[in-house]
Formats: C-alpha cells, structure tokens, sequence
C-alpha cells in the first residue's frame, strides 16, 4: 500500500500527472503556427503521461495530424468539419458539424476526463457564426477545473481574449506562401 502511495506522490509531483488549476490559452492572429503550436503542446502533455483531446472544427480534409493517435497513446483526434474550406456562406452542414462539435467537447471539458482539450480554428467556428461566442463561454463555464483548454483561430473575439489566462498572438512577418509554396505534406498538412 505504501509503495502504491509513494508511486502516486512521485507521478503528481514529479510528473504533474494533476494539475492544480486547468487554464484556458487562445492562439490566434494570421501568421502560421497557430494548430501545430496547439499540437505542440499536445507531444508534450501526452509524452508527461497526460491525456489530450484534439478537436478540430472546420476541417474534415486529410491532415497528417490524424495519424498522430496511431502513434501516441493518450491522444484522441476528431474533426468537426467538411473535406472543403468555407470560402463565403457556410453551408447548413457546416453549422451543423461544427455545433455537434461544440456540445460533443462541452461535455469532454466538463467531465474532466481530459488533462488538455484543444479546440483548433474554434475562432474561425465563431467567425463564421456556425457557433455563437455565448455557446463557446458557457462551455468554458462549465470547465472542469483541473481541465486545460486551447482554442486556436484567427479573428479570436474579444469576449474570448478577456476569458482567457494566455493569449498568443502569431504575426506573419514572411511567409513563403507568397511565393507559390503550396501546402507540403507533414509541414502544413
């Protein structure tokens, strides 16, 4: 029993198994980085032995972060969103997916069962109206408190920057894109 108690202390303190206090971090701003940032943080959480849940609103095309659950135990991936960008009016379809999204991982980010909850080009979700910046609050409300949560996206609301602990901002100062580089697989893609 005692051997068994001392293993649990050692995973707390040395490998902060529980956090204390979950907080909410934004990544936003047009300059690149913003999901592999999100991802980034995800390796690092999953190799401390903690448990992430990565949804993706918006995208339903073929990422090279899908397979990253193949390879990492304690990650968990899913897409809310069609295999198509949203170049004007969103369609009933991409309301819909991203809606069953947003209450899908409301219910994660209440139960606690996540250490991390991302929830990558949420901003652009709000942007587009598919969910409103109210049904996006009330989620984070209702946030277990040890439950860490990152919401990725450009055009971050206000009313979520104000809600947030951590804003980053990304700022493209040079992008290749520019030049014609199309997205590369396992760089972009």
């Amino acid at each position: 029993m005692f051997v068994i108690m001392c293993g649990r202390l050692y995973r707390s303190i040395i490998m902060g198994w529980k956090m204390d206090k979950g907080y909410i971090h934004v990544y936003t701003g047009n300059g690149k980085g913003k999901t592999t940032a999100a991802l980034g943080l995800s390796l690092r959480a999953v190799c401390a032995g903690k448990k992430v849940y990565f949804g993706q609103f918006i995208k339903g095309m073929k990422y090279s972060e899908l397979s990253a659950a193949e390879f990492l135990k304690n990650f968990e991936i899913h897409q809310f969103g069609r295999n198509c960008f949203i170049f004007n009016k969103p369609t009933e379809e991409d309301v819909l997916l991203a809606k069953k999204g947003l209450e899908e991982i409301g219910r994660i980010i209440a139960q606690g069962s996540y250490d991390i909850v991302v929830l990558d080009e949420l901003n652009i979700a709000i942007y587009y109206r598919l969910v409103s910046i109210e049904e996006v609050l009330d989620v984070l409300e209702k946030k277990h408190p040890e439950t860490e949560v990152v919401i990725t996206g450009r055009y971050a609301p206000k009313e979520l920057i104000e809600k947030a602990d951590l804003v980053t901002e990304m700022t493209e100062i040079k992008h290749y894109y520019k030049q014609g580089v199309q997205a590369r697989k396992g760089i972009e893609n």
